[in-house]
């Protein structure tokens, strides 16, 4: 999908983006390395869905739980796409506070890989932008520890 995608595709992404966030919000956000978090994160999120599409017209419920099942399951370029922007998006932010929140949970580098093994699956150029310039330089400084 690269960074080449049209305002119409990006409307398309940015619809998935916030339909995941508004689920999200429901469920209560999981902190991307809390593994106990992680745990009924899956059901957290199901049973938020479920509540929000529930309340919309059935037209418009099968609409947006068709885009939000999309998002999670990467099943098109689109949703591949917002996936990476979600993903690189907390990556941006622990760099943007000097790595702060990385290191105060001695998040290590193999988390950070494990968890975006498919982020680059919607932008190469993306993932390797931040990989290069957020998370290796903190790396470098201590504060994602090395395994």
């Amino acid at each position: 999908y690269e960074i080449s995608c049209s305002l119409v595709g990006l409307g398309d992404v940015y619809k998935r983006q916030l339909i995941h966030d508004i689920v999200e919000i429901d469920a209560g956000d999981t902190y991307a390395y809390d593994e106990d978090g992680k745990k009924t994160q899956r059901q957290r999120e199901l049973t938020a869905a479920d509540r929000i599409f529930g309340l919309l017209p059935s037209d418009q419920a099968e609409y947006m739980r068709g885009l939000w099942d999309e998002f999670e399951e990467r099943k098109t370029p689109e949703a591949k796409f917002a996936r990476t922007l979600d993903n690189i998006q907390p990556v941006m932010l622990n760099n943007a506070s000097g790595g702060r929140s990385w290191e105060e949970k001695c998040v290590h580098l193999n988390q950070i890989l494990k968890r975006n093994e498919n982020t680059k699956d919607g932008s190469e150029t993306l993932w390797d932008y931040a990989y290069n310039n957020f998370i290796k330089p903190n790396v470098e400084n201590g504060k994602i520890k090395e395994d």
